[in-house]
């Protein structure tokens, strides 16, 4: 997901339109019978034809079922069954009027029919940054992740003549555990494109060809595995590229890039060429779960409240019961609140933080001011002398949009922009401008992005922009912009920070449930990208690259992607939950200055719900000392505690629905989840909050003594841990023990905050382990406030 711009299909993105989610309250509501939409039909187990890779004998059954099932007419459209899902989910989706999925939704062998939604998309110096060097700890003990395939569902993969997913010659065929494989189109030679490090590229375009059938505005599907987009292609190299050396976008970041797990195998999966409909997503999970990936990473997300309406929470649900682990990117909704995404407490949800490098070029003023500018402009340094200035606003757009400039204000001058990207710039230039200064959103605080104008064109922070917007109103205001060029080892601001654009907790679904669960770097990050599309993306920019430099959490997810492949070798006995145990619990909150870890929207400390448990930190997961783990079983108490019925609970489980399968668990709260974090909710001041964790000792002393701290002390709040020592011993190396949380009156009821964070730290003088702690109530009424 990477910069945030308003033209179809923006895969630096992560903004999503939800065409369609069915609250828990809801039902399918007929309309005419001629029009037919794709649903995701979900059967019962005892109903449902044996899981198999068959998939013609699935759609056989299930067509029988829909013709034994729904009801005939002369004028009623027969069904089209688009998928047969035999791994992510437990049915099929098809082409139905709304009066037959209404009608299927009536049978007791049918568990939910969720309407299909339109899913949008949301390096050099990463590697190093995050500490992943060859004689690094992690690296030597994974061996560099070479058995480990890791799926990517995006836009596909561009392989042709890109160095990152050539093979080395040293490596080996995929691992034998590994079923996939590599489809051939027109466009797309499998035997040319494939190889040991590209193992596995396939399609999946149903569900947006039936969507575009029936809505404007949407690109055409794409049929093969073939990236057309780039958004792919970046995240599947940063994931697990083979090391490019001498690699830039225009000299821009050049140094070798690599893949965080540059040894592990890729399987692309295309499931947004065009669109991203969760009917393919949910294709891919399934093809991934049965051709037996180890890593799933997924750069995509549904804006839901309820899980069992996001049908790539339900697919993750299987997969990582298959020990498939699931990293999933945040969003960049940010810097608003509660707009996270991928909120199941099964997948590893990844918010997007900055690094020690910038991308700069000064602007400098007639008065003799200088402001710090933005930008991966390549052409020759335009100017040696100061050139005229003007605000958009007094040339006809305050947003610089193209064909609303007026030229005769704008030819030979620098325009400011009071918004805009790569496209407002291209409209400046359309307009006979000669460069431009574009503002960044006024709530992205101090972020400002870099990107590949076709003009001398930078971006500015907003509050920049409006100090060089007043200066245009003085007389005869000139400007200039020169010295583009890469800035490493950046000091001032520290690093990292929590991006602007990242999206926020808490979560909407459970809110007990701390989201996001961890940052990694997703600005400006160099990757291989697709022949394709230009740099910029604009359709008028005919350049073509083989390394772009984009931003967003679709950037951060990867990097997790890899870092957990490596732990996946190095630590083969953990399960996907003990992984991002590891990672959570091992994450720091501290920049290069020592000092906590700020907001780049704010300038302001980050708290959990900006940047979950912290920054990875893949060395420290290597030997984390104790980890949180969870299963099947905790998920199904987790969803039992959200209050899911059984047949909503069967939607995950892919059985048939329990009746009783809530009844020996009505003790557990939706807080007592195993997770690695604590998010307390209170409800009133005077309410006491108990939440009950169990840990299991992975260090290497089995008599480990482990004592309790906070990193900061609490003062509107108080926890208090039992017991507050954990002694392990051969015979019991998983022990409990539960935390009750209040408030203290005086404080909180006396404050406008509503949000409290410190952490809870286990030690045994060798490991920290690090529990974030975040705590909300409800504002004060008036008469408390007076009190």
């Amino acid at each position: 997901m990477g910069n945030r711009k308003p033209f179809a299909v923006v895969l630096l993105c992560f903004l999503l339109t939800v065409v369609a989610a069915m609250p828990a309250a809801e039902h399918v509501e007929p309309v005419h019978d001629g029009a037919m939409s794709t649903y995701m039909v979900h059967i019962a187990s005892s109903h449902s034809p044996r899981a198999t890779r068959n998939t013609a004998r699935l759609t056989r059954a299930y067509t029988s079922f829909l013709r034994d099932t729904l009801p005939t007419g002369m004028n009623v459209p027969a069904p089209n069954i688009l998928y047969s899902y035999a791994h992510a989910m437990t049915g099929f989706a098809a082409r139905l009027t709304a009066r037959q999925a209404a009608h299927l939704e009536a049978q007791p062998s049918v568990l939910a029919v969720i309407p299909d939604g339109l899913y949008e998309l949301h390096t050099t110096l990463s590697s190093s940054f995050l500490g992943l060097t060859p004689s690094s700890p992690l690296m030597v003990e994974s061996n560099g992740a070479t058995d480990v395939v890791i799926g990517v569902l995006d836009t596909g993969i561009y392989p042709k003549d890109r160095a990152s997913f050539a093979a080395d010659p040293w490596m080996t065929p995929p691992p034998r555990s590994f079923r996939g494989g590599c489809v051939s189109t027109p466009d797309f030679n499998a035997t040319e494109y494939c190889n040991n490090k590209l193992v596995g590229a396939k399609f999946f375009h149903k569900g947006h060809v039936a969507m575009t059938s029936h809505m404007n505005g949407l690109a055409p599907a794409s049929r093969s595995p073939l990236d057309v987009d780039g958004h792919g292609t970046h995240c599947a190299s940063i994931a697990a590229g083979s090391p490019v050396a001498n690699a830039n976008l225009f000299g821009f970041a050049r140094g070798t890039a690599k893949g965080t797990a540059s040894g592990a195998r890729i399987a692309s999966y295309n499931v947004c060429g065009g669109g991203c409909t969760s009917s393919d997503i949910l294709a891919g999970i399934d093809e991934a779960i049965a051709d037996k990936v180890d890593i799933l990473s997924i750069s995509i997300g549904l804006n839901v409240t309820h899980l069992f309406s996001d049908p790539m929470m339900t697919g993750a649900f299987r997969a990582v019961r298959q020990g498939i682990f699931v990293s999933a990117a945040a969003g960049n909704m940010g810097p608003d609140k509660a707009t996270v995404k991928n909120l199941a407490p099964w997948v590893c949800t990844v918010g997007a933080s900055s690094m020690n490098r910038e991308f700069r070029a000064p602007v400098v003023l007639g008065d003799g001011r200088t402001f710090t500018g933005y930008s991966l402009y390549s052409g020759p340094d335009p100017y040696g002398t100061m050139i005229p200035l003007v605000y958009s606003g007094d040339a006809g757009s305050d947003a610089c949009e193209a064909g609303k400039l007026d030229p005769s204000k704008v030819v030979g001058k620098i325009v400011v922009c009071a918004a805009g990207g790569a496209e407002q710039g291209w409209a400046v230039k359309q307009a006979g401008g000669v460069g431009a200064i574009l503002a960044s959103r006024p709530a992205y605080g101090g972020y400002a992005e870099a990107e590949a104008h076709l003009l001398p064109a930078v971006s500015v922070t907003h509050a920049e922009a409006v100090e060089i917007a007043k200066y245009t109103q003085t007389p005869n205001p000139v400007a200039r912009i020169s010295h583009f060029s890469s800035v490493t080892g950046v000091v001032d601001p520290p690093s990292p920070r929590v991006l602007s654009f990242s999206s926020r907790g808490p979560s909407r679904a459970a809110p007990e449930i701390l989201k996001p669960d961890i940052i990694a770097p997703g600005v400006q990050i160099l990757a291989a990208w697709t022949g394709e599309k230009s740099p910029s993306q604009l359709d008028v920019d005919r350049r073509r690259v083989e390394f772009n430099i984009i931003s967003g959490t679709s950037m951060a997810t990867p990097q997790v992607s890899g870092i957990a492949a490596l732990l996946k070798v190095a630590r083969p006995e953990w399960s996907p939950a003990a992984i991002k145990s590891a990672l959570m619990t091992t994450a720091y909150n501290v920049d290069s200055s020592g000092g906590i870890i700020k907001d780049m929207a704010t300038g302001k400390e980050a708290g959990p719900f900006q940047l979950g448990a912290g920054h990875v930190d893949p060395n420290r997961a290597l030997d984390p000392g104790l980890v949180y783990d969870a299963g099947e079983d905790d998920y199904i108490s987790f969803l039992c505690a959200l209050g899911y019925t059984p047949p909503m609970i069967a939607i995950f489980t892919g059985g048939s629905p329990v009746m009783d399968i809530c009844s020996k668990r009505q003790h557990i709260a939706v807080g007592d989840h195993n997770y690695p974090a604590f998010s307390v909710v209170f409800k009133s001041y005077d309410e006491k909050v108990t939440q009950r964790r169990v840990v299991r000792n992975v260090g290497s002393n089995v008599n480990a003594v482990y004592t309790l701290g906070y990193r900061a002390s609490p003062s509107d709040w108080s926890g208090i841990v039992d017991p507050p020592k954990l002694v392990f011993d051969a015979q019991h190396q998983t022990l409990e023990y539960t935390v009750t949380f209040s408030l203290v009156l005086s404080e909180a009821s006396n404050s406008s905050e509503t949000e409290a964070h410190s952490a809870l730290v286990w030690t045994d003088g060798e490991h920290k382990v690090v529990s974030p702690v975040v705590l909300t109530w409800p504002a004060p009424s008036p008469t408390v406030a007076a009190m």
